[in-house]
């Protein structure tokens, strides 16, 4: 390994030549150049530009109600547990419903393959118990608040200025887990807990042929009551009582467990319920990992997208939904590597042309707020939200803290995986953005759509990634503004 001085050297060298040779080198380019010969690394430059970006709102909210899913999580290595099951590595193959071990071994080892988070229901309670039972009892493994809205939740209450109605199945030991400032209804608490496994792998784990390109989970449930979400209507009718000013609703993709019947018949209730809530008290739906395209077609065209205000999805659930409604680049199989920022960004804007109330004024969607490991895009339909710089800049900013388990962004336990340059779109006449990691929140415009974009400081050892989606969107609701309309 060269020295610094040395290294500093070179650039500098290289960066005279170039401005010799090539005088029309775009000043971005240069800039750039120029920081990274002078300036701290681009992780310190990134994160000090972060803090500085990260304000509070004007109006921030004050008590924020949580639902409906909630669970204990019980979090394993996948690899040891799936050995310690008697299982042998093998072929990958995704299974909608897991049906019995070989199912989930198959799975597991599709999803770790690819480094991408799923989360599957495992029909057959019986097999389930003994897993759990084993994962539970196996050395290392840990319990935790789980389930999205128990997870977001959590993250909210440690802000000592907010109050925290949570409603959803909290059996004993979740209730024992939760933070003190959330409040859980009586009518929420049931005498057993649901237990949700979640098998975790690290970057560059090994299991035969197979090698995981970076951390990541898998998840899987028995679990019938969030799956019915038992708890939808006590949750929306402790609404009058506890008076929010946000809501935040989620687990709608659990009721991929139920039949074809049961589910569109909860679905409609559901939808019904979610109607009663006033609408004065924005809705923010945070979504996870599905499989029936139908489910998420309904959700999306006919049932639940009019009726919230702001959406959080990863780009496992972003290719998935633009699949199940034939969108922009739907023939697109799987993400190869880094999501394309154009690609993403041409299905985010049509999202919201089509389903928001940049068009459709029966919709009140105006919000969408995506992640994936390498970077972040807040997208708004203009007048409607404030403060997105701050959000985005704070979402990105907790996924590096939350997965290495630290405070404040280390930086020397954290890299860059975003492009620095890259198009705003691969479908309409491009913009190039070159961004400063000195300046790291690149912001476009799209026919009366705003975009806001900054990379994630990547945790090179992750602690735990379970729960890193709904930190971050915890985190961008926390410093997002609603303005009056």
């Amino acid at each position: 390994m060269w020295p610094r001085s040395v290294c500093v050297a070179l650039l500098a060298l290289a960066a005279g030549y170039l401005f010799v040779r090539e005088p029309e080198l775009p000043g971005a380019a240069l800039r750039y150049l120029a920081g990274r010969l002078w300036a701290e690394p681009a992780e310190s430059s990134m994160a000090a530009a972060w803090e500085a970006l990260i304000t509070r709102p004007a109006r921030p909210w004050s008590r924020v109600a949580v639902g409906v899913n909630a669970c204990v999580d019980v979090i394993v290595s996948g690899v040891k547990l799936l050995q310690a099951l008697g299982l042998d590595p093998g072929d990958g193959k995704d299974h909608a419903v897991l049906n019995s071990r070989k199912d989930l071994k198959e799975a597991f080892i599709h999803f770790m393959q690819k480094g991408a988070a799923a989360e599957r229901f495992f029909s057959d309670a019986e097999t389930f118990d003994y897993i759990a039972r084993a994962a539970s009892e196996y050395p290392g493994a840990q319990l935790y608040v789980g389930g999205n809205a128990a997870l977001i939740g959590q993250k909210l209450a440690r802000n000592p200025n907010l109050k925290i109605l949570l409603c959803g199945p909290v059996g004993p030991k979740l209730h024992e887990l939760l933070d003190d400032n959330v409040i859980v209804p009586p009518e929420s608490m049931q005498e057993t807990d649901e237990f949700h496994l979640i098998l975790e792998y690290q970057a560059g784990e090994e299991w035969g042929q197979l090698r995981a390109p970076n951390a990541n989970r898998f998840i899987f449930s028995h679990d019938l009551s969030n799956g019915a979400m038992n708890m939808l209507e006590v949750f929306v009718s402790s609404l009058d009582e506890f008076q929010p000013d946000l809501v935040v609703l989620s687990g709608l993709h659990m009721m991929e467990g139920q039949s074809r019947e049961v589910r569109e018949k909860r679905l409609l209730e559901a939808v019904t319920s979610i109607s009663d809530i006033p609408t004065d008290i924005p809705i923010h739906l945070e979504l996870a990992s599905m499989t029936d395209q139908d489910l998420m077609s309904k959700i999306m065209n006919q049932q639940v997208f009019p009726l919230v205000n702001s959406v959080g999805l990863n780009e496992q659930e972003l290719l998935f939904l633009t699949q199940s409604a034939s969108g922009p680049h739907a023939s697109l199989g799987s993400w190869n590597g880094v999501p394309d920022v154009g690609i993403v960004s041409d299905i985010l804007f049509w999202i919201l042309k089509k389903h928001g109330r940049n068009m459709d004024k029966a919709s009140d969607l105006t919000r969408i707020h995506f992640h994936t490991l390498a970077y972040h895009i807040l997208v708004t339909v203009d007048g409607y939200w404030g403060n997105q710089i701050a959000a985005v800049a704070a979402g990105a900013r907790v996924a590096g803290t939350q997965a290495c388990a630290t405070e404040t962004i280390v930086t020397d336990r954290v890299f860059l995986k975003a492009p620095l340059e890259f198009v705003t779109s691969r479908t309409e006449a491009p913009s190039k953005i070159s961004l400063n990691p000195g300046d790291p929140v690149a912001h476009w415009h799209r026919e009366g759509i705003s975009f806001h974009f900054t990379p994630v400081l990547v945790c090179k050892d992750p602690i735990r990634t379970v729960g890193l989606g709904d930190a971050i969107s915890a985190e961008g609701l926390l410093y997002s503004e609603l303005y009056p309309q």
